[in-house]
């Protein structure tokens, strides 16, 4: 079997009738069809992967199912992490399956090449597990939204914070791939800003393995801080070696300038203890995440959802709802819909989709437990500071998205 047909096979046989009713005229393929585009095979699986698609579920689920009357269906595919199966796969969606919204991505690389084919087919893309602020920049889309963190935050919130506390001089390790490089470029800059300087950096690719030669260079350079620009299985495994080198125990500090609670609990709070990072969401923070957590863990048979898990059921839920506010599934439409309406979730609080699809919402600074604070399996984060979306999220007349009124 070819690959198309073999792709086609795949994607027809694991749509996911939620719901059956009525098509309505306004809905094209009598269905509102929300591909759950994501890593279900490789290194940002645990992370994204199957819990996207239960937590696109969960948001169909409290929606009711329906859509003004006509059924929703979620569709998950793997991109493998590689751009071109990405936008094949899309292409394939669009013109076969018939798809009406993206949801997730988890790569910057498969986000830009998706985004891209949904704006010339006005179809929707809820970007969430992906971080390049080109998405709500150069390469913004009218059709396109960055539902959780971005390259930009990430760095304002972390980096400062770290910088502030006399971390101003800094080694990368770094993805070599879009999101890794932007990560390291802002990073840089606010370095360069506060006085402070780079040591050096090293590139690998995604899903590397090995990291004995970085952590010696890193070693090696004397920088304060060692800045890992990668996600997800990268981290873990940088982490863990970084320990094998002794890297924190020479004084040298480690920063994950992406980070979840599943890659501290891969880790550990023996080799995590005082990390700190940015994200979105925490299930341990109040009484509607750990409800949101609860159900989750439920669907999943255990385990605490990620900051993009909680990200795709507010993206997928505030879809929903523009859409059958609109009674339309054409994407400019429903963005634009989007946009006009505030999104108020256990996720998001009360944010809004700003012109350019950047979501306006607050991240936390948070850091891993010391292994004698912890008091069950994933009790393994404390909440330092809430970070205010408009001090850490790039201001809309610096981003140079060309559809933004000046």
């Amino acid at each position: 079997m070819t690959f198309l047909g073999g792709l086609k096979a795949a994607l027809l046989g694991s749509a996911l009738m939620l719901a059956a009713g009525t098509a309505q005229a306004e809905f094209t393929n009598n269905a509102i069809r929300i591909s759950v585009l994501t890593d279900l095979s490789s290194s940002y699986s645990e992370t994204s992967g199957q819990g996207s698609v239960v937590a696109a579920k969960l948001a169909v689920q409290d929606f009711g199912g329906k859509v003004n009357g006509v059924p929703v269906e979620i569709i998950p595919v793997d991109h493998q992490n590689k751009a071109d199966v990405g936008a094949l796969a899309a292409r394939q969606l669009i013109d076969v399956n018939g798809a009406d919204a993206f949801v997730d991505i988890s790569n910057s690389a498969v986000s830009l090449a998706v985004q891209e084919l949904a704006r010339n087919a006005d179809k929707v893309v809820l970007h969430v597990g992906s971080a390049t602020a080109d998405l709500y920049g150069k390469a913004c889309s009218p059709t396109g939204a960055l539902w959780l963190y971005d390259t930009y935050a990430l760095a304002q919130g972390l980096a400062r914070s770290i910088i502030a506390e006399g971390g101003d001089t800094w080694y990368f390790v770094t993805a070599d791939y879009a999101f890794g490089k932007a990560m390291e470029d802002a990073v840089r800059k606010i370095l360069e800003a506060q006085g402070g300087r780079t040591l050096g950096s090293s590139r690998h690719p995604v899903n590397n393995t090995d990291y004995s030669s970085f952590m010696l260079q890193a070693q090696q350079s004397g920088a304060k801080i060692v800045g890992l620009a990668n996600a997800s299985g990268d981290t873990v495994n940088a982490i863990k070696q970084a320990g094998e080198f002794g890297i924190t125990e020479g004084g040298q500090k480690l920063a994950a300038l992406i980070f979840y609670i599943q890659s501290a609990k891969s880790v550990g709070p023996e080799l995590a203890q005082g990390l700190r990072f940015m994200t979105g969401y925490y299930w341990d923070r109040d009484d509607a995440s750990r409800a949101f957590a609860k159900r989750f863990a439920a669907e999943m048979k255990g385990g605490m959802p990620s900051q993009a898990h909680a990200g795709i059921y507010s993206a997928v839920l505030h879809y929903l709802k523009a859409a059958a506010a609109t009674g339309s599934d054409a994407g400019t439409t429903v963005m634009a819909k989007m946009k006009e309406l505030p999104v108020e979730d256990f996720f998001a609080g009360r944010a809004t989709l700003r012109e350019d699809g950047r979501l306006m919402k607050d991240m936390y600074l948070v850091e891993v437990k010391k292994p004698s604070e912890v008091t069950q399996p994933w009790d393994l984060l404390k909440v330092l500071r809430r970070m205010p979306a408009d001090e850490i999220i790039r201001p809309l007349k610096d981003g140079g998205c060309p559809f933004v009124k000046s």
